[in-house]
């Protein structure tokens, strides 16, 4: 009767946790959640942070310069598959998300951090290596930007803020 008892109480234990370890773990498994708008760091269980210095994916713009109200496409390539990401373009002089993402690939929807369409992250959790994106400059003058990646290759691995080279507003004085 004892050892029922036990053997009860530890399937029960394990199913217990096995539902809320797979019930989080899917929560973000259609894109990253408000709160990592801010640092665009995952909130999984026990993620391990890897230096943007040592990634395999880039972010980068065919434009040196964009001026106000401008359609900006951004490519965000990699060596290897990932799972999950959050992009945004951020002001130089302080920090700030700008402007709205109006072009997704399939696989990706948008996120409203602080405006509108400012934030775009992974819809499923389909593997993913090569992205196009397109962003539009805020029609009045924000000053030059950077784009931000953030990409999950598996609900323990990821890398945070991986930054494009600045992009100038052009006609600055």
């Amino acid at each position: 009767m004892e050892d029922g008892g036990r053997a009860h109480t530890a399937i029960v234990g394990w199913a217990c946790t096995t539902l809320c370890l797979v019930s989080y773990a899917t929560a973000f498994s259609q894109g990253a959640s408000l709160s990592a708008c801010a640092d665009m760091m995952p909130r999984h269980l026990r993620v391990q942070l890897h230096s943007s210095n040592n990634n395999y994916v880039t972010v980068h713009t065919n434009m040196s310069f964009y001026f106000p109200g401008d359609k900006v496409p951004v490519t965000v390539r990699s060596t290897r598959d990932y799972m999950g990401f959050m992009l945004q373009a951020r002001k130089v002089s302080n920090n700030e998300i700008a402007g709205m993402f109006i072009f997704l690939p399939p696989g990706s929807k948008l996120l409203t951090c602080f405006e509108d369409g400012d934030t775009v992250t992974h819809s499923d959790k389909s593997l993913k290596r090569n992205l196009s994106f397109i962003w539009k400059a805020p029609d009045q003058p924000i000053g030059d930007i950077k784009f931000f990646i953030s990409i999950v290759q598996s609900y323990f691995v990821y890398w945070a803020k991986i930054e494009s080279a600045v992009v100038a507003q052009g006609g600055q004085n």
